[in-house]
């Protein structure tokens, strides 16, 4: 086995599956007030408690799923707490000044190295994990595990897993944090422009409005309310990349081809 292709969690039928279900359960939790008529009462406070148990089952279903696919040991779990565990204690240091969060560049490698399966539970996971840490347990939160969910997995389906290494894997990397973090940024505004009251009129959401119609409001929204702060997420995010990249990236390969974690329990027939 080696160092390229060692992933704790690959993706099997059964993950896959799973990880289609849950982010389409994201998917309808963040764009549903786009189609929602205009008497319905957006109320996202009042589905977060019920996204988020969605979210937890969907989560414990994934993992399950990667068992049945591939096995999950004792030793993959320890480092999905070591890697939440980090990436929580991460994410204060920048006490979100600016957008920036330190956080994102240590997702976007472990999402790499250890791939997309792993990286959704452990995006998720980690958000999670500093949610509480940081006492920022709100509706916003089960919204913040899947945004940082396929933030991680996106990492973890770029191409070349095997063989690209070196300069190129780096800047293909800086490259997908710096679009990603915009992403993210833009994901969790969807779920916040739809609750925010008072704001311009070219940049409200206008309930039962046609969607092209609040596209375009989103966007300006977007722009003249987390530009900037989603510039400074993506310039940290390239700039830790760069900087503690290579480094990082060899050591969770070590770490994984170590750890064995693809090798698989077998018995040897009883000596005659």
């Amino acid at each position: 086995m080696t160092a390229g292709s060692a992933r704790p969690v690959r993706l099997g039928p059964h993950a896959v599956v799973a990880l289609v279900l849950i982010s389409a359960v994201g998917l309808v939790a963040f764009g549903w007030p786009l189609l929602a008529g205009a008497g319905s009462g957006l109320a996202h406070a009042q589905d977060a408690p019920w996204l988020f148990a969605a979210l937890l089952v969907l989560l414990v279903g994934v993992v399950l799923a990667t068992i049945a696919d591939s096995g999950l040991d004792a030793k993959a779990v320890a480092m999905l707490g070591v890697l939440a565990a980090v990436g929580a204690a991460l994410r204060p240091l920048g006490a979100g000044t600016a957008g920036l969060e330190p956080m994102f560049f240590l997702m976007v490698l472990s999402g790499r190295v250890l791939g997309p399966g792993f990286g959704f539970v452990l995006g998720s996971v980690t958000m999670f994990a500093s949610a509480l840490l940081t006492g920022g347990v709100g509706p916003w939160m089960p919204f913040q595990m899947l945004s940082m969910g396929w933030f991680t997995m996106g990492a973890g389906l770029l191409p070349g897993a095997d063989r690209l290494r070196g300069r190129g894997e780096l800047l293909m990397l800086a490259a997908y944090g710096f679009v990603a973090a915009f992403a993210y940024g833009t994901v969790m505004n969807l779920y916040g422009w739809t609750i925010v009251p008072g704001l311009g009129s070219g940049i409200s959401f206008v309930a039962g409005a046609p969607v092209h119609e609040n596209l375009v409001r989103f966007l300006a929204y977007c722009a003249a309310t987390s530009l900037g702060w989603d510039l400074g997420r993506a310039a940290l995010t390239v700039a830790l990349t760069a900087a503690v990249g290579p480094t990082l990236l060899r050591a969770l390969r070590r770490a994984t081809r170590r750890a064995a974690f693809d090798a698989r329990a077998g018995f040897d027939a009883p000596a005659d």
